[in-house]
């Protein structure tokens, strides 16, 4: 059986990470790793949820023609899908969850474009406050970059198939709605 791909979208804070943890518990799902530039977080690790390599590593894998898809995003640091990691999802059985940026969202759909996009969003006020809450040492200039990058989405809501909203409190209808939205996707 061929894997279905959807992407799963969002700007930071718009709970995109949570939605895909719900719904793993309800569909067999084996997630795109993306590899980045940008270092690890605190509980990551490489593979979970990103490979994390060096700025050099990824401008030699462009040179190479290894990346499916990249782009760059806020703070210069770069993230693509190597052509290896997304053969791998596909060749999984399971439905394929690949979780990018707009940039991605385009990419993509141009390469696949039967691949099935949605976007998790929230109200901007929503989003900055999840922000503050999750690194409140972040400096004002790195959370207006964010916030920037975050209205850029609703400059691109035409890449979307479907727009899904995470208002706080509401996880799992959000997960639900999505739960749904593949569900109706693969019986088509």
């Amino acid at each position: 059986m061929e894997t279905t791909l959807f992407i799963i979208s969002g700007p930071s804070g718009s709970g995109q990470d949570s939605v895909i943890e719900g719904l793993a518990k309800l569909l067999p799902l084996e997630r795109v790793v993306t590899t980045t530039t940008r270092p690890p977080r605190t509980g990551e690790s490489d593979g979970h949820p990103y490979h994390f390599i060096s700025k050099e590593a990824f401008e030699s894998g462009l040179k190479e023609n290894i990346f499916l898809e990249h782009a760059r995003h806020y703070g210069g640091e770069h993230y693509g899908v190597t052509i290896t990691e997304a053969d791998r999802v596909r060749a999984s059985g399971k439905i394929g969850i690949w979780k990018v940026d707009w940039q991605g969202v385009a990419n993509i759909k141009r390469l696949f474009p039967e691949t099935r996009a949605i976007l998790i969003t929230a109200p901007l006020d929503i989003l900055e406050a999840r922000l503050r809450r999750r690194d409140p040492s972040r400096s004002e200039t790195s959370l207006k970059e964010r916030m920037d990058y975050s209205r850029e989405y609703l400059n691109h809501t035409d890449l979307y198939d479907f727009v899904v909203e995470n208002p706080d409190g509401k996880l799992e209808e959000a997960i639900q709605k999505v739960f749904r939205i593949i569900n109706s996707s693969l019986v088509e």
